[in-house]
Formats: C-alpha cells, sequence, structure tokens
C-alpha cells in the first residue's frame, strides 16, 4: 500500500518509520526543505512520560489568573476575536475538573509509557544518536506551598508505577551539582529517574536521513494546498508540485492540520500554544545541568543537550503569530542565571519560538477519520518528543489494519 504522510516533523517521520516497518510504500510531503524545522526544531528537549499531564486540570482557570499577573509569567493570553480559539478555551475549561483529567491523563501517561520503550528499541536498532541522555528528570519547587501541592502528583504516579524520588533541597544538589550555589532559591523537588533527553530535532534528521536511503519519498519545499476527495474517499493530496497520489493518507501536520482537513468536513480541536526556547553554549559543566530540570515557579524546563543547554517553556496563546518578543527571552534568561549561574555564555542564545499544537483535553488525536482513507496524528501539544514514537506505531498499525499494540480508546477524533 502506498501511504502519503503530510508533515516531516518529529510526529510525521516517526509515523513514516513505522509506515515503512510494516512494508509500506511512504511518500512524505513538507513545505520546508529538511526534516523537523518547525515545532520539532528547538523544543525543551524532554523525554518525560511521568510528566505526561492534561494543561486542564482542576485548580488552572484559578492559577491561571495568577501566572498572567507574574512578571515571568508561564502563561500569556492575547485574547482576539477568534472563534477558534475562544471555542478551544471553552472545551479546556470544561476538562478542568477531577473526573476528566483522571482520565485523560491515565490514556496520556499509557502512550507515553510505550512510547519512550519504543523509542530506546528504535535507538538501539539504528543506532542514531542524538545528545541523548537518561538521567532523569527533576522538577524543582521554590516554595513549601509548592512542595505540599506535589502530593496529588506523587498519587498519580504511584497509581501508575512510575518510580519517583521525593528530594529535600540537598538532594536536588546532589541530583543536579550545579544547582549548588542555588541552594538557597530551593524547597524541594521530584525526580523521576527514568525520564531521557535529548535532541528532537537532530534525531528527526538522522531519522529521515535512514528513512530515505532506505526508499522513504521525501517531498521537501512543497505546500500541501488541498485534499481532493471522491465518493468519501480521498483521491490526492494537491501540493504546489502537482497532485500526489495514494492508497491512504496521514495528517501529521501539527497545528496546521485542521486546515487541511476542514474542507473534506473534519472538525479537529487543535490550536497553536507557542512556546519559546533559548540554546546556549556551556562554559562551566561543573555548574551546568545534568539532564533536565523544571522550574515548578515559571514552568520552565533547563536540559542539557551535550555541550548546550537549552532553556524551553511558557504558553502563549496567541494564534499563529511567530514573533519572539524579547521579554519572553528574558523570562528564559532569568530561569538559567537564577538556578546555573556561570554555566553558559548567554550572548548569543538562539532565540527560537514553536507553535504547539494542543487539544483542549491534552490527548493527542490519532487514527481513523469518517473518510474512509484518511487518518490523523497530530496535537500532541508539549508532548510531541515523549509521545513520537508511541504514536506513530500506533498510527501504522491502525493504517495497516492491525490491532494497535497498546489500547487506544479515547485517542481518536470521535471522542468530540
Amino acid at each position: 500500500m502506498k501511504v502519503v504522510v503530510l508533515g516531516a516533523g518529529v510526529i510525521g517521520v516517526t509515523a513514516a518509520y513505522y509506515l515503512r516497518q510494516e512494508g509500506h510504500e511512504v511518500v512524505v510531503v513538507d513545505r520546508q526543505p529538511a526534516a523537523a524545522l518547525e515545532t520539532s526544531f528547538g523544543n525543551a528537549g524532554e523525554i518525560s512520560p511521568g510528566y505526561a499531564s492534561p494543561w486542564a486540570a482542576p485548580g488552572i482557570p484559578a492559577k491561571a489568573i495568577k501566572w498572567l499577573m507574574m512578571r515571568h509569567a508561564p502563561l500569556i493570553l492575547r485574547p482576539k476575536l477568534d472563534p477558534q480559539m475562544l471555542a478551544w478555551l471553552a472545551m479546556m475549561l470544561r476538562n478542568c475538573t477531577e473526573q476528566r483529567y483522571a482520565l485523560n491523563k491515565s490514556r496520556m501517561v499509557g502512550l507515553a509509557e510505550f512510547s519512550r520503550d519504543e523509542l530506546r528499541a528504535l535507538r538501539t536498532s539504528l543506532g542514531i544518536a542524538y545528545d541523548e541522555r537518561a538521567q532523569g528528570t527533576l522538577q524543582l519547587f521554590r516554595t513549601t506551598k509548592q512542595v505540599e501541592g506535589s502530593a496529588k502528583d506523587v498519587e498519580v504516579l504511584r497509581s501508575y508505577g512510575v518510580p519517583f524520588q521525593l528530594l529535600d533541597a540537598d538532594g536536588c544538589v546532589r541530583a543536579e551539582p550545579g544547582l549548588a550555589s542555588s541552594r538557597h532559591l530551593i524547597a524541594g523537588g521530584l525526580r523521576l529517574p527514568n525520564d531521557e533527553t535529548g535532541d528532537c530535532h537532530i534525531f528527526t534528521t538522522k531519522l529521515a536521513e535512514r528513512l530515505a536511503a532506505e526508499g522513504v519519498d521525501f517531498r521537501w519545499s512543497t505546500n500541501v494546498e488541498a485534499l481532493e476527495q471522491a465518493s468519501g474517499a480521498i483521491t490526492g493530496v494537491r501540493t504546489s508540485a502537482g497532485v500526489i497520489r495514494g492508497d491512504a493518507y496521514l495528517v501529521a501536520m501539527g497545528s496546521y492540520s485542521p486546515h487541511v482537513v476542514a474542507p473534506v468536513g473534519l472538525r479537529v480541536p487543535v490550536y497553536p500554544v507557542k512556546g519559546y526556547s533559548i540554546t546556549v553554549p556551556i562554559t562551566d559543566t561543573t555548574r551546568a545541568p545534568e539532564s533536565t530540570l523544571l522550574d515548578e515557579t515559571y514552568k520552565i524546563a533547563i536540559t542539557r543537550l551535550g555541550d548546550r543547554i537549552r532553556v524551553g517553556g511558557m504558553a502563549e496563546i496567541s494564534g499563529f503569530d511567530r514573533s519572539l518578543p524579547p521579554r519572553r527571552e528574558a523570562t528564559l534568561l532569568h530561569c538559567l542565571k537564577d538556578l546555573f549561574p556561570g554555566a553558559a555564555e548567554t550572548r548569543e542564545t538562539g532565540y527560537w519560538s514553536g507553535l504547539r499544537p494542543m487539544t483542549p483535553d491534552g490527548q493527542p488525536i490519532i487514527g481513523a477519520t469518517k473518510v474512509k482513507n484518511l487518518f490523523l496524528n497530530t496535537g500532541h501539544g508539549t508532548l510531541g518528543w515523549t509521545m513520537a514514537c508511541g504514536s506513530g506505531a500506533v498510527a501504522a498499525a491502525m493504517i495497516s489494519g492491525k490491532q494497535p499494540p497498546i489500547p487506544v480508546d479515547g485517542l481518536g477524533l470521535d471522542r468530540y
């Protein structure tokens, strides 16, 4: 079977890998000249199944008001007369209940844990290196209130059998020696030893190169213009380079997926939530992080990627704006210098922004649609890197008409 994959970020390329493993002829289409040049390019680098949680959670509306007032705000809302934004926000608020949060998280953790295992198997099989580390994630609490508030997270981790360690300030410094000079800022921490880190862009680029060598057809610098439909099925993809035809079609275009499928009658509640990052060279390894640290106060991740540090985070709801305001860069620099002073050269920051494709309930949308040969693999939000391999394996199994490797109840578009 010939499968056309739309999108060459980490989600599209990993799906292409699993489709190729199933024996299909695969064509990947992307508007960029190479893989992973949009949202997959500068993400925080975390592979964190234990932190696979919906943003729609009990208490979030009240917290959001507080965050909006902070100088270094983790949440930025720039409302506009955008019906899609307003509808998405309303749907998200409806998911901020204990019952919906528990259900959504259970599905997300299962997929994320499976995905991490798939990534390890892929890495071993192909020998791909991407500045990976398997030294865990430390969620750092600056206040006693944050430490106490982690009790619910700990119960969830315990219920799913996810290994964790509760640490005091000294324990945090032992886990991340670079925090020694900022110990006075630390109230405690929650460490997940099984989490990993790595450069998503390097991984995706190398995997795409390997797939191309094995016969996967990548159509670079090719804009997707429309899906052609007849008799309830997709008959081709109209692009800037002509029509591409296949037997099945997988849309993995992140925040742009809804625009592509809307003309064929699909309403996909995915909205862009903008994130920012900086990438700076390490100048003192004794002061740098060993793995990933999550600053609970500012919702920012600080990650070691080889001889670099990636600082990423924030959530800005502002549509498809890709501007780079200096104040957001200042927030990232503040976190880095506050916790790891002297660790890096910060005159050139590689300042970047990306549009995370978010669903209102936090879960990605994977699987078939009412259009019989059209499939979706989108809506992973901040967890695209964490969930990519698992999502690709699930999507490939569904397209191949096989039983998915994990339970997928509730991951499809039909839940909406």
